[in-house]
């Protein structure tokens, strides 16, 4: 490969480059004055100083993009927003399962404290004793009550069995 033109970079300023730059330049060879008319110096700006883009068509921000400062009255004003909204989602939740009846939320319902030895009817689950013992307290707790109070590690019943039961 033969170079036959090359230009010194240029310092600063826009380079503009009217030809492809890998086709040699036939009409810079025989004059001086040609070449260095196509050196002259582009405008030139101060380092560290960002290009203009002039007519590029690309919108451009001209705000101001420093950080501002974080206030003490806007950090206790996104916490309370904070707990205010974390207050709002518990008593939504809390409202939900009160209307769906969750056992764990009717718990204010009491379990009786008072005990009895009952038998268990033929056909009957520990969930329909719990109902026949103890039918204003809420069944799931009775049947654990039952559970507990009985040892018992599977919900299978015998009929004629005798459970000491909750009852009220």
């Amino acid at each position: 490969m033969t170079i036959i033109h090359t230009v010194s970079p240029r310092t600063g300023g826009n380079i503009y480059v009217g030809r492809p730059s890998n086709v040699p330049d036939h009409t810079l060879r025989g004059s001086r004055d040609r070449l260095a008319e196509s050196r002259r110096p582009g405008p030139t700006r101060p380092a560290g100083t960002p290009p203009r883009y002039r007519g590029t068509g690309v919108a451009m921000s001209v705000a101001p993009h420093g950080r501002r400062q974080v206030t003490l009255a806007t950090t206790v004003g996104l916490g309370l927003l904070a707990g205010i909204i974390t207050l709002w989602l518990g008593m939504v939740a809390h409202l939900g399962q009160l209307a769906n009846g969750d056992p764990a939320v009717a718990s204010a319902a009491h379990v009786p404290d008072t005990l009895a030895v009952v038998r268990v009817e033929p056909g009957e689950s520990i969930q329909d004793v719990a109902a026949r013992v103890a039918p204003d307290a809420p069944a799931p707790q009775v049947v654990q009550r039952i559970r507990e109070l009985n040892d018992l590690g599977s919900p299978a019943l015998v009929a004629g069995q005798t459970l000491i039961a909750p009852v009220g």
